[in-house]
This record gives C-alpha cells, sequence and structure tokens, in this order.
C-alpha cells in the first residue's frame, strides 16, 4: 500500500510540476525573459512554431525567441488552457496545451489575435521535467488584426 501512494503521489508531484512548467512558459515569454524561457527545454531540446522556424538548444532557442519578439515586450499575453498530460514511463510524458494570444490594441484594449496549441514531448532533465520537443500550430489566426 506504501509504495502504491508513493507512487500516486510522485504522478501528483509530476502533473503539478508540468503544469507549471506550462504556466512558466507562457510567463517567460511575455515577459521578454527568454533565458529563463529557453531553460526550459531539455539540453538537446527543440521548438517547432510552423512557418516562424525551428530551434534546437536552449541557446538556439533564445536566439530565436529574443530576434522574434524582443521588441514586444508588454504588448502580447499568453493565456495557456486545457493541459492534457499521459506519461509514458517515469521520465517521459507527452501533453497538448491550448494557447490564445491576446494583445494590446493601440486603445489599451485587449484584442484575442490568435489560438492554437502546442504539442509536446517532455523529458525529466537532472531531476525537473523539460520540453524536448515542443510543436507550435495556429488553429484561428488572425481573430483580428495584430494591433
Amino acid at each position: 500500500m506504501s509504495n502504491n501512494l508513493e507512487q500516486r503521489l510522485q504522478r501528483v508531484e509530476d502533473i503539478l510540476e508540468i503544469q507549471q512548467l506550462f504556466i512558466d512558459y507562457g510567463t517567460f515569454l511575455d515577459a521578454g525573459q527568454f533565458a529563463d524561457y529557453a531553460a526550459l527545454f531539455a539540453r538537446d531540446g527543440e521548438i517547432q512554431l510552423g512557418p516562424l522556424g525551428v530551434a534546437k538548444g536552449p541557446e538556439a532557442i533564445r536566439t530565436m525567441m529574443t530576434k522574434m519578439l524582443g521588441g514586444q515586450i508588454g504588448k502580447s499575453f499568453h493565456i495557456i488552457s486545457s493541459p492534457r498530460i499521459t506519461f509514458e514511463d517515469d521520465s517521459r510524458a507527452i501533453s497538448e496545451v491550448m494557447w490564445t494570444v491576446i494583445d494590446r490594441s493601440d486603445k489599451d484594449k485587449p484584442v484575442v489575435t490568435m489560438i492554437g496549441r502546442h504539442r509536446d514531448q517532455l523529458v525529466r532533465e537532472e531531476g525537473r521535467w523539460r520540453f524536448l520537443k515542443r510543436r507550435g500550430y495556429v488553429d484561428i489566426p488572425g481573430l483580428l488584426q495584430r494591433p
């Protein structure tokens, strides 16, 4: 019974840590904390953002995001929702989350500009859950013109 309880507790802790990974992803991205953002990826982690490009490894990911979003700090906000996590074993999982981008308009009003999802391969590396592969998909592009 004790072993089963410990396994169940570990699984709950893993789920919470992975959910925090999703939250940190959006928070660091929106705040322009691209080094912290890149640290959410495994050593050989990769992000694929469709036509926006692919980057592999934390340094390449940091560089990509800095070039792409460096001038947009405080203008866009990511809302991450509907996490689904499936564990393959104790150190690997797959997940999917939905995201909504809200931009600040010229009139300082919120404008929903895109809705999409991320599909992920996650790995436990050095005791922490990290993105191994993150693929971004835009499901509803350009709801309104970006401000």
